[in-house]
């Protein structure tokens, strides 16, 4: 009895400390997401949900979808626009506590749920409007319900099964990961042979396939336009060695006593998958993640933030390291206590980081660093600043690439057209078939506005230094008569912002003008220089 009263108790203990740490971690997620400026993607992502499609030149149609939503009820606004994402984001760690407790018992549930509350990559989702958000959280839930198909064969797991890997298709093209992992486990265990057989498998696919038909008529309508940017325009297909610092980066991304942790876990679960259930699910979706993210970003994009891709193959771990430390470990209290603590830290420093983004006395002090959230600070000055020109210089507002563009058309809650120039910016995230689809680029601003009044916002620093001479020559040829009206210096020139008055061109193409010869670019360099 004495036995039973304990650990009834320890379950206690562990359901408390997460539910409070659930809601406090709640409380600080939802301060940022209505304080925090949208990032460029967010703001994108934001325009095409006033564009509503079957899909767009870089996602598939949902993430738009849920911002519509969002702000249909919330109205414009960044909690508006976040809100859906925030209580899609809430779930995963109870995901992971199924998950966990269907695997093994009610504590290591609450013991993995906490993990993931602590795990700065799954704790802090839902913050920013992403498509990592519903992915990652439909890939946890197509692990559950896998696992219950398999053990249980009901008809509505395998519904609930092919929901989810459909909702992934409608979310990203990263999908194709859960669908390997699915089908590798079906090829390479023992319990995994026999689904072949089973109605339920092919009833799981067929409505998993239906996901497909908006991404599929959505690159019918674009000519493929998402399905070669995702595939070929944002990857080299080279390798390079840069790319080995991988396990160094999810070692922070993850911190690095849990991310070693995690991986011997992986390790041990790998070595235990012929015992079958929990170990061959386990071992066969953690590994597949890990090891295929790992090679793809030795000749994958080198770019761009990557260190939640491998996300969704921790989530199964986290179930398996309570255990594997209870039963492998000496001092495993010791062990779950510091990495859960430092974990903890991890996530702390995290959102503190983005707290300090979200003001301007914080991103002050960030100035001087290198991970200055340049991306996060800068925008609702310069919508305002283009608000109150177009006042007293009323014309046609151009930004000089896609991601100004979005940003401002935001902070003006999309009252006025705004247009971006051909930006290699444009092109390096995909966005460019979009904005030609929208005639928002630079081609539809000339056949529909030429010759009339320009407001250009041109973003001095959005390019890499190498870039910038080249691109700030152009400008002089992309605006008639630029005559300057403003410029925001912000956080000791962290961001530069620079207003133009002149005149839309009609006339194509265009050419780089000498460098004494544009005043853009004249003005650009001197306010470089040290005073």
């Amino acid at each position: 009895m004495r036995d039973a009263r304990s650990v009834a108790a320890g379950l206690a203990r562990w359901r408390a400390t997460f539910v409070i740490a659930f809601a406090l971690l709640c409380i600080l997620k939802l301060m940022l997401a209505a304080t925090l400026s949208p990032f460029g993607d967010e703001a994108f992502y934001w325009q095409e949900s006033r564009h509503l499609a079957w899909g767009y030149s870089d996602l598939p149609p949902l993430t738009a979808l849920l911002i519509r939503l969002g702000e249909s009820i919330a109205g414009h606004g960044t909690l508006g626009m976040r809100w859906p994402f925030l209580v899609i984001g809430g779930a995963l760690p109870w995901l992971v506590r199924v998950f966990a407790r269907d695997a093994f018992d009610e504590r290591a549930g609450w013991q993995a749920a906490l993990l993931c509350l602590a795990l700065p990559l799954g704790g802090s989702l839902g913050v920013l409007a992403l498509p990592d958000v519903p992915l990652t959280v439909a890939i946890m839930c197509a692990l559950v319900t896998l696992a219950r198909a398999v053990d249980r064969d009901r008809l509505h797991d395998w519904l609930l099964l092919g929901v989810s890997l459909g909702v992934c298709w409608l979310t990203h093209y990263r999908a194709a990961m859960p669908m390997l992992a699915g089908l590798l486990f079906c090829l390479l265990t023992r319990r995994g042979r026999p689904l072949w057989r089973r109605p339920g498998l092919w009833l799981a696919l067929l409505v998993a396939a239906c996901g497909l038909i908006p991404l599929l008529v959505s690159n019918w309508q674009q000519h493929g336009a998402g399905v070669a940017f995702q595939v070929m325009e944002r990857n080299p297909w080279q390798f390079h060695a840069d790319a080995l610092v991988q396990p160094l980066e999810q070692g922070l991304a993850c911190t690095p006593l849990l991310y070693a942790l995690l991986l011997w876990a992986a390790w041990v679960s790998w070595r235990r998958r012929g015992e079958g259930r929990p170990w061959d699910l386990i071992a066969i979706t953690s590994c597949s993640f890990i090891a295929v993210y790992f090679v793809l970003g030795l000749f994958a994009d080198d770019v761009r933030f990557r260190a939640h891709w491998p996300l969704p193959g921790y989530l199964p771990l986290l179930a398996a390291l309570p255990v594997l430390l209870r039963e492998r470990l000496p001092w495993r209290r010791g062990w779950l206590v510091a990495t859960f603590a430092l974990a903890a830290a991890g996530q702390l420093g995290g959102l503190a980081y983005l707290g300090l983004a979200a003001s301007d006395n914080g991103a002050r002090l960030l100035a001087g660093l290198k991970a200055f959230p340049a991306r996060f600070v800068g925008w609702r000055e310069s919508g305002d600043v283009a608000r109150e020109l177009l006042v007293s210089h009323p014309g046609v507002l151009v930004a000089d690439n896609f991601m100004l563009a979005a940003e401002i058309d935001f902070q003006l809650g999309g009252s006025v057209p705004v247009y971006a120039l051909d930006n290699p910016l444009n092109v390096k995230h995909g966005r460019a078939p979009q904005l030609a689809i929208w005639q928002r680029d630079e081609a539809a601003l000339r056949r529909l506005h030429g010759g009339e009044s320009m407001l250009l916002v041109v973003d001095e620093k959005a390019l890499r230094v190498h870039e910038r001479e080249g691109w700030l020559q152009t400008l002089c040829g992309r605006i008639v008569q630029p005559a300057p009206l403003s410029r925001l210096d912000l956080f000791d020139g962290r961001r530069r912002i620079a207003f133009y008055a002149g005149a839309v061109p009609s006339s194509l193409p265009v050419a780089a003008t000498t460098s004494e010869a544009c005043p853009i670019w004249r003005r650009a360099v001197e306010a470089e220089q040290p005073r």
